[in-house]
């Protein structure tokens, strides 16, 4: 094999490597920006600024009950309809 040759497989190595890169970068900010959105819905319509993480976490724990209660109900009205 040339030295052309191998010069040209590391070339198409390194932008293979940068692409996987530069899709993980991409995924991470797409994360990250849409944990900050929630974040700011949930302190907005909940006035949750004031809690710590631990209480936030037990808040939606406790909500979590409630909403699945809630989803339950309308199911089966749904269903009784």
């Amino acid at each position: 094999m040339s030295e052309y040759n191998v010069k040209k497989q590391q070339q198409e190595l390194n932008r293979l490597h940068l692409k996987q890169q530069r899709e993980k970068t991409r995924k991470r900010k797409e994360r990250t920006r849409r944990l900050i959105v929630k974040g700011a819905l949930l302190e907005k319509y909940f006035k949750a600024e004031h809690l710590s993480t631990d209480e936030t976490e037990k808040l939606l724990r406790e909500l979590q009950v409630i909403a699945k209660s809630k989803v339950k109900q309308m199911h089966e009205r749904k269903k009784s309809d």
